[in-house]
């Protein structure tokens, strides 16, 4: 018994299913989601710039000491770190499901090059040759 041929995209979206079958990967999906949106919005800026301005207001209390800086670039450096991974998480998921939605497109329009499915796979000269292939420059 043959097995049905599997698209590029459909091999994608099994192989994104299996990953979110470890239940830690679905918790930190909905937490880097949940993160993503509330720090995209406009209340987590104002927050931060009180958050900011609350802390060069303590610089006198303080005596403008090493630990009054410390607190700062030490709360922002690892606020920074843990947003790299969260924001990456979010952004991969979105790429991913716009890659689909692209390549399904592709796959249903008669006029479309179906060489273009999965394009983001390839490495630049690849996707160079395919835009001058695109453009007739590839001469």
């Amino acid at each position: 018994m043959s097995a049905t041929p599997v698209s590029h995209v459909e091999g994608e979206a099994r192989r994104r299913a299996d990953a979110h079958d470890h239940p830690l990967e679905h918790h930190f999906e909905r937490f880097a989601t949940t993160v993503s949106r509330w720090a995209g919005h406009s209340v987590a800026f104002f927050a931060a710039v009180i958050l900011v301005a609350g802390w060069a207001v303590s610089g006198p209390v303080f005596n403008f000491s090493d630990t009054w800086q410390l607190v700062i670039n030490t709360g922002t450096t690892v606020l920074t770190f843990l947003m790299v991974f969260l924001i990456q998480n979010t952004m991969n998921r979105d790429s991913a499901a716009l890659h689909l939605k692209l390549d399904e497109l592709i796959r249903v329009t008669s006029q479309a090059r179906n060489a273009l499915i999965g394009a983001e796979r390839l490495d630049e000269e690849q996707i160079e040759q395919l835009e001058k292939d695109a453009t007739g420059d590839g001469a």
